[in-house]
């Protein structure tokens, strides 16, 4: 995957911490009247993202206890599990579940969050088979998703 330049963006201070990851949900109502909301908030909704950086800036925030930061951010892949077959790096595939299986161990991979049914997505690595059986007898590897 190419180095992605980093965005700078606002997070509660408890939060900013190198490599954490999180998806972004967009904003809130009680982030409107603040005249930081669009640094906060300038980020695409249902994306991964993985903080690379942390500035000593701070800000007082409505939302967040002590307050927000800035940092730096890369969209980052999301891990899932997809039919074998499929499972190419650099190419493109629409997202497709199947299964709806919640009791099973693999659901949570099957179902990643930040990933949307139908939608497009590239093929940044093969990570290898799953790392349970499937339950319903397919053959699914792990790889890691970006959007297109």
């Amino acid at each position: 995957m190419a180095d992605a330049k980093p965005k700078v963006t606002l997070i509660g201070k408890e939060l900013a911490k190198n490599g954490l990851e999180f998806i972004y949900e967009g904003m809130i109502d009680e982030c409107t009247p603040c005249r930081l909301n669009k640094a906060c908030n300038n980020l695409l909704k249902g994306r991964r993202y993985r903080i690379v950086g942390v500035r000593p800036t701070g800000h007082p925030c409505l939302v967040h206890l002590n307050g927000a930061c800035a940092v730096e951010v890369i969209e980052s892949p999301t891990p899932a599990l997809i039919s074998a077959d499929m499972a190419i790096r650099h190419t493109k595939i629409q997202f497709e579940c199947s299964c709806n299986r919640e009791d099973c161990p693999n659901y949570a991979l099957c179902h990643p969050d930040g990933i949307r049914e139908q939608h497009k997505y590239t093929i940044v690595d093969v990570l290898g088979a799953a790392p349970e059986h499937c339950e319903k007898g397919r053959t699914l590897h792990l790889v890691e998703l970006m959007p297109v």
